[in-house]
């Protein structure tokens, strides 16, 4: 592997390291000099002790608001993927339920966040249908999208050969799609995960299993800030690693045939 290869590589992981770390020094530094109370802004150092003696508590809390997310993602993609399959197989269908596809977006969730945990009973269902309304609309509107890119040429080359439509849609339109769907895949992960906090935050009960957002709620209230700051630093790390996770998983399916992933693995 040449030197002109390894460089570029590096300098991506080694870049934003060298700006973290002179952000959390300069935030360091500030909190010293002007003497700022912790209650205020706690220095990063706070922050990382209450992350070691609270970090059992705060993990336990995370893997809740973990599972609502890792639900509500799936259940976008797989209602999400079957809504747009339906979509191209009917432009009826499509011009009939896209617009509410659409309401359900442009409404802020926190808004409707009361009604639904009324009407839902069960607190774990109410918070995945929460963040469910949030992370659905990129999945249904990309796959759409994607279906709907297939080549016309090829599309007529399909006709000219007599086949189906099933297999048309399973030999062209899917694999079109399939790019549009990951991509909107990526962008629902980090949503889930916006969506089941603002569920948690509206809901704002403890109990037995208590989601993240409600330990911030709490260290809010009992003017805990360097607790808050670690769990909003853990909620953080959480959606990078959503957002990796999908990236990963989208270079490895896409690999081998698409130019997206290609020209990514060629730089």
């Amino acid at each position: 592997m040449s030197p002109q290869a390894v460089s570029p590589r590096i300098w991506r992981i080694a870049a934003p390291l060298l700006v973290g770390a002179a952000f959390l020094g300069l935030w360091q530094g500030a909190t010293w000099l002007f003497a700022i109370r912790p209650y205020i802004l706690p220095p990063p150092s706070a922050v990382a002790a209450s992350l070691w003696t609270d970090g059992p508590s705060l993990l336990l809390s995370l893997l809740v608001t973990l599972r609502v997310t890792l639900a509500a993602l799936f259940a976008a993609a797989m209602l999400g993927g079957a809504l747009a399959l339906l979509f191209s197989l009917s432009r009826i269908v499509e011009l009939s339920l896209f617009p509410y596809a659409v309401i359900l977006q442009v409404t802020p969730v926190v808004s409707i966040a009361p009604l639904i945990i009324i009407w839902v009973r069960d607190p774990f269902a109410a918070l995945l249908v929460c963040a469910w309304i949030v992370a659905f609309f990129p999945i249904v509107s990309n796959t759409t999208l994607g279906l709907n890119s297939a080549d016309r040429n090829l599309l007529a080359l399909f006709r000219l050969y007599g086949a189906s439509p099933g297999q048309t849609l399973w030999h062209l339109r899917v694999p079109t799609a399939l790019p549009y769907f990951l991509a909107g895949l990526r962008i629902s992960g980090g949503l889930a995960l916006i969506g089941a906090v603002v569920a948690e935050f509206v809901a704002g009960t403890g109990g037995s299993e208590t989601g993240l957002a409600f330990r911030i709620l709490e260290a809010g209230y009992l003017l805990k800030t360097a607790r808050l700051f670690a769990a909003l630093f853990l909620l953080s790390v959480t959606g990078i690693v959503i957002y990796f996770v999908l990236d990963l998983l989208s270079r490895l399916i896409l690999r081998h045939w698409h130019e997206s992933a290609v020209a990514g693995e060629e730089e």
